[in-house]
């Protein structure tokens, strides 16, 4: 089974993501053991970012892909929201989990397609960009 790494290199709709991963300096990460969850951002998430000037920032696009990977696996239908509220990434936030109109919400993105297993965790490719600075915006209280 392919780690995390090679499912996003081999997936067609992860190219700006993995073009990003191995500008940040992260591929030996997401190759080693373990049990991670990554939130894969698709190409037309990333379309929604000036991504160009983001890549000639290695550490700030780091931190901000840091922001999508979490060290535990959680399969998506783990992903309750009444059972988990935040999940501690990589990059020391956390993202929140929170039910929208019934659907399952981390952060701002849907997951489009769950549970891609991969030798060292799971990934679920969603449709936004995580951003740290922006995390927490969309939060509400009832």
């Amino acid at each position: 089974m392919p780690s995390i790494m090679q499912t996003i290199e081999a997936n067609s709709t992860l190219k700006t993501l993995a073009t990003a991963l191995k500008t940040a300096g992260m591929t030996d990460w997401l190759n080693k053991p373990g049990s991670f969850t990554f939130f894969a951002p698709n190409d037309d998430a990333f379309k929604r970012l000036n991504i160009e000037v983001i890549m000639e920032d290695k550490d700030k696009l780091a931190t901000i892909l840091q922001y999508h990977l979490v060290a535990e696996k959680h399969a998506a239908a783990a992903l309750d929201a009444q059972n988990i509220f935040t999940l501690a990434t990589e990059m020391g936030k956390s993202l929140s989990v929170y039910l929208d109109e019934n659907e399952i919400m981390i952060d701002n993105a849907h997951i489009i397609e769950p549970d891609i297993e991969c030798a060292n965790g799971v990934i679920h490719i969603i449709d936004n960009v995580f951003l740290p600075q922006h995390s927490g915006w969309y939060e509400t209280t009832a």
